[in-house]
């Protein structure tokens, strides 16, 4: 039987990452390059040259003596942690295709289980951000969905204790899935549709959802909406239609439920963002790596609590 070829990748081994990164000075080299690729600039006044002091790891600018350290400014800023357990965190949660909890990646680092928390949500953070930076186009299926488990209350939408989101899924001429877009959203209203639409989609997407009457909301943000009735729930899972999407879906469920177990609706907003970045960039894992640590050299710092609360609002 014919494989995959994506599926069965290889991506980055644990001895090709041990390596190109085992060494703390290996990993100071490359968040060097990551964050200077044309070389040291003094974020105070720009400045080229400068005198690096090993003891420290710290540059100081030839022109306004300022010292700076390579992870001042960027994702790592202040951290007591060594740049080598980042990057093993990177590799960690890059690698794992069903994503990797909290409490497997502190036993893996060899940290406490709030550092590790701490250490994927900021990573998470960081691929949320890089994740607007693009946006489907061409034909699109989309569809809406909950996270949360059964809970006493109402049925149907609105059901407490459930967390709303849209996925939406890009496909190529040849009808096979190529990037997807995942985001929380308030309830299933044409206004919260619209928003996603022009936030996550390109103007003029031809786009197909069923007959929900919030999708209308496509066509205001300039979009070519195919509504499909796909009659009662159980039959969504088999329409060729929107195969794609209902996989992506079953894929996401199966991640959270299998690995994290659940998620608070705060939290949500990472977890859909890391699978968005890791299913984006299934078509070589082994660019992941390097990729989110380029990301985070390039991500400016927020307090603790700023940043956490980033992806709370839906």
């Amino acid at each position: 039987m014919a494989r995959n070829p994506v599926q069965f990748q290889k991506g980055m081994s644990r001895a090709a990452f041990q390596s190109r990164y085992g060494r703390e000075d290996q990993c100071h080299e490359e968040l060097v390059r990551l964050r200077w690729p044309d070389g040291f600039a003094c974020p105070a006044c720009g400045g080229r040259k400068y005198s690096f002091y090993a003891a420290r790891r710290a540059f100081q600018c030839s022109l306004c003596r300022r010292q700076t350290s390579v992870k001042a400014g960027t994702l790592f800023h202040k951290s007591k942690l060594p740049l080598g357990i980042w990057f093993l965190a990177i590799y960690l949660v890059t690698q794992s295709k069903n994503d990797i909890s909290a409490l497997e990646l502190s036993r893996q680092l060899g940290v406490t289980y709030d550092t590790a928390w701490v250490v994927k949500q900021k990573l998470m953070a960081a691929m949320a951000e890089r994740n607007k930076a693009y946006k489907l186009k061409g034909s699109v299926q989309i569809d809406d969905a909950y996270l949360g488990g059964e809970r006493k209350g109402p049925s149907g939408r609105g059901a407490k204790g459930k967390t709303p989101f849209l996925a939406a899924v890009e496909t190529t001429r040849d009808g096979k899935p190529a990037y997807i877009k995942l985001r929380l959203v308030a309830g299933f209203t044409k206004e919260a549709v619209e928003g996603y639409a022009r936030e996550t989609l390109e103007p003029g997407c031809e786009v197909m959802s069923d007959g929900l009457a919030c999708f209308t909301g496509l066509a205001k943000a300039g979009m070519i909406h195919t509504a499909i009735a796909r009659g009662r729930a159980s039959r969504r899972l088999v329409d060729p239609r929107f195969k794609w999407v209902n996989i992506g879906l079953g894929n996401i469920k199966s991640a959270i439920t299998g690995t994290c177990r659940a998620i608070r609706p705060k939290h949500a907003a990472r977890y859909l963002a890391a699978y968005e970045y890791r299913y984006n960039r299934r078509f070589d894992l082994g660019r992941m790596v390097p990729g989110l640590a380029k990301i985070s050299a390039q991500t400016t710092p927020k307090p603790y609590r700023r940043r956490l609360a980033a992806g709370t609002s839906r």
